[in-house]
């Protein structure tokens, strides 16, 4: 088998890395990939948004399933495109792909069909936006822009000033563009932050092991909101009684919304759940594997990641026993030093060996280029340090133990993955 993997982050890097395992796959192509990533594929420089280009390339190479992880191409129509060609792919067609490019669409969707989330309000007019939060007079306030925006695209308002400076980002200044043209403005939730990814063939889904993100830049979720700096698995708070619960009346019920809508989901269904005071609810959807959960998960999954790929899209997900191990893993995020806003590339680093590695850990490069057998920063986030052990402590202690080993000019990394 020849497999096109579509991306270049640390996500791509943990599904290849877990692809290599079937001994079926003779050939993985990544496009565009990284430093790291050349290891253990043959990098493509395709840019993942280049749906014709790479759908060309696909076929003229003889590709026999493709999987397409970012989301910007999942929205785009890739697989979509793919399947028109004949080849087979991972990943929801566009129309499905909606539930993570549109949060006013997964937000209807969740009011149409009983889904608990947060109460929100939908504005497509900053005088309008404005003039409903100051009437509220609730803070803190969520807002969110409508549409992609690389997981940075939700702003945290404490109060009127900051709800101003929030709507004159997303809808004047467009700092995500097109993806405040609209903007959900959200009720708070406070609780625990839990991330589910789920394998779905749209009729069955099966939930991966639980994961805990950390979105802000600096300790103690202080900082600016990142595309993720760690994560651990499982988390501590997702209890077996609060997984049957998600699973009785947020995942069944989002799979069958989906499919009453005329959209059917295949492929990783991303669940981001608050644990409220009055249970779990949905603070977002995404179409695809978490970045930098999947880092965290697939080093557990002990089954076979291709023959689960290949049963999500013939529909077959109901045969398939899924095991996991009953380890834990904790992910360390080194980031360019002025990450996620501005930052300097090209910095060697330090620590790795020649296949980008580390000894007791496994190292996903998210941001990396390699020159003459070197490893350079060529990112924001630009390592995911991960290490698995049987207990959570252990995990957290052995990958802090290799980001002490490895790094470069101007690291940033925070210090209490894990700790809360």
């Amino acid at each position: 088998m020849k497999v096109l993997v579509v991306g270049g982050g640390g996500r791509e890097h943990a599904v290849i890395h877990k692809l290599l395992e079937n001994k079926t796959i003779e050939k993985i192509w990544c496009a565009p990939g990284n430093g790291g990533i050349s290891a253990e594929a043959e990098c493509v420089d395709i840019k993942a948004t280049d749906v014709d280009n790479m759908v060309k390339f696909a076929k003229d190479n003889g590709a026999d399933f493709c999987v397409v992880t970012p989301d910007d191409p999942l929205a785009l129509g890739m697989v979509d495109q793919m399947e028109a060609v004949g080849i087979p792919c991972f990943g929801p067609h566009a129309n499905a792909a909606i539930i993570e490019a549109s949060k006013a669409f997964s937000k209807n969707l969740m009011k149409k069909y009983g889904i608990p989330t947060a109460a929100y309000e939908i504005f497509d007019n900053p005088e309008e936006a404005m003039a409903y939060i100051k009437e509220k007079n609730q803070f803190p306030v969520v807002l969110k822009a409508d549409g992609l925006a690389l997981g940075k695209g939700v702003l945290i308002a404490e109060t009127l000033e900051d709800v101003k400076a929030a709507v004159r980002e997303l809808m004047i200044d467009r700092m995500f563009g097109k993806a405040g043209n609209k903007i959900v403005v959200e009720e708070f939730m406070t609780g625990k932050e839990v991330s589910v990814l789920a394998f779905t063939d749209s009729k069955v889904i099966k939930p991966m092991v639980s994961s805990m993100d950390h979105k802000r830049a600096d300790d103690y979720d202080q900082g600016l909101n990142t595309g993720g700096m760690g994560t651990i698995a499982p988390s501590p708070y997702y209890t077996p009684e609060i997984a049957e619960r998600c699973m009785q009346e947020i995942f069944l019920p989002t799979l069958k919304a989906m499919n009453a809508e005329g959209r059917p989901f295949k492929g990783c269904l991303y669940f981001g759940l608050m644990l409220t005071k009055d249970g779990p609810k949905v603070v977002e959807y995404n179409c695809r594997f978490g970045d930098p959960e999947t880092q965290v998960v697939l080093p557990l999954l002990k089954s076979d990641l291709f023959d689960i790929m290949r049963a999500c899209h013939d529909e077959t997900l109901a045969d398939m026993d899924i095991e996991w191990s009953t380890d834990a893993c904790a992910c360390v995020v080194e980031a360019s030093g002025g990450y996620p806003v501005k930052y300097q590339k090209g910095y060697e680093i330090h620590g790795l060996d020649e296949k980008g590695q580390h000894e007791g850990v496994f190292v996903y490069h998210a941001g990396t280029k390699k020159e003459n057998g070197k490893y350079y920063t060529n990112g924001g986030r630009v390592i995911g340090i991960t290490a698995k052990a049987p207990t959570q402590k252990e995990a957290i202690v052995r990958a802090y133990a290799a980001v002490e080993e490895i790094g470069f000019k101007d690291v940033h990394y925070r210090h209490d993955i894990g700790q809360k």
